[in-house]
């Protein structure tokens, strides 16, 4: 594969010269850029990122802004991250991560010295404070959650209203009456995890719909307050036939937390969720469960903004989009 040092000697200029060319970041002459350019087409270099790169003084790089949050379920946020980054080599451009806990103050900085060409925001709040800030920057943003506003915005994520009220439909068609609801915990409500409440709140909606009855429970995000926690849950409903467990950390412990108890699912208790195959197969979960998309999701927020990047006037005004969700049934109701 050929390489900037091999684009460099055939064009008879420094790797720096073809960096600089390629990044815009300093002017190079006609005939310097024309080498560089017979260059990079006779050897076949990176052609979505170098050719671009020498015609639009792109970065060829995306920010992906996100915070790892002590009292969150890490594994989860790595199923955005790494499609996001695998989407953007295909597009031929390079991830710059920023985890600054001051995340408005950081965005403004990588946006306003040009740094990056846009922006992926993962960890989307309801009233997001980064927002203002990539609505003012001159660069393009897609989001991977719902904020309170999406206005000027490319908007992605999975209709959790609606994968709530299959998991009540799917339950309650079994003839489940008496439901426990694990949700994830208070304070992701509280930081404005829209999410968290899209979900619970239609699930509690559609139960009323049908007149059966659903205990929602914040759940834990950490050993061994989740252990402490589902017990406690199951101790005080010993009538529920069925749960239903929206917490990443929560489903991860939940076959060992059963098991403990002697409780055999389906034939004690039916269980339902939410989460990726990739995340099923992790941790060797056995339920029935909507698949959560993470890969679709940040594929297609790097693809809208990609284009969005290359051909502002044609890529239309922003939308919002949610992914239908999809049950898969593994036996574990009945």
């Amino acid at each position: 594969m050929a390489t900037i040092a091999d684009v460099a000697r055939i064009a008879g200029v420094s790797r720096s010269t073809v960096s600089y060319a390629l990044s815009g970041k300093r002017s190079i002459s006609d005939e310097t850029r024309r080498r560089i350019e017979e260059a990079i087409s006779a050897l076949g270099f990176t052609p979505n990122a170098g050719a671009r790169a020498l015609k639009t003084s792109q970065t060829m790089v995306l920010g992906l802004l996100l915070q790892f949050h002590q009292d969150e379920f890490a594994p989860a946020m790595l199923e955005y991250m790494l499609p996001i980054a695998d989407e953007a080599r295909e597009n031929g451009y390079d991830i710059l991560m920023v985890t600054d806990a001051n995340a408005p103050q950081a965005l403004d900085r990588i946006t306003r010295s040009g740094m990056v060409d846009g922006v992926v925001l993962l960890d989307v709040t309801h009233d997001d404070p980064r927002l203002p800030v990539l609505r003012g920057a001159r660069q393009p943003g897609a989001l991977v959650g719902l904020p309170a506003s999406t206005e000027g915005l490319e908007v992605l994520d999975l209709d959790f209203g609606e994968a709530a009220r299959q998991l009540v439909d799917h339950l309650y068609g079994l003839g489940h009456r008496e439901i426990i609801l694990i949700s994830p915990p208070k304070h992701v409500f509280e930081r404005g995890g829209a999410y968290s409440w899209r979900f619970r709140d239609a699930a509690m909606e559609r139960a009323a719909k049908y007149g059966i009855q659903v205990f929602p429970y914040f759940g834990e995000s950490r050993q061994p307050a989740i252990a402490v926690s589902v017990n406690a849950f199951l101790d005080a409903r010993p009538n529920a036939t069925a749960m239903i467990v929206h917490n990443d950390a929560s489903i991860a412990a939940l076959p060992a937390i059963l098991n403990s108890r002697g409780v055999r699912v389906p034939d004690d208790l039916s269980v339902v969720s939410l989460y990726s195959k990739n995340f099923g197969r992790a941790f060797s979960l056995p339920y029935t469960a909507v698949e959560t998309a993470p890969d679709r999701l940040g594929q297609q927020a790097v693809q809208l903004l990609v284009r969005r990047i290359m051909d502002p006037a044609g890529a239309g005004t922003p939308v919002t989009r949610f992914i239908a969700p999809e049950l898969t049934d593994r036996g574990s109701t009945k």
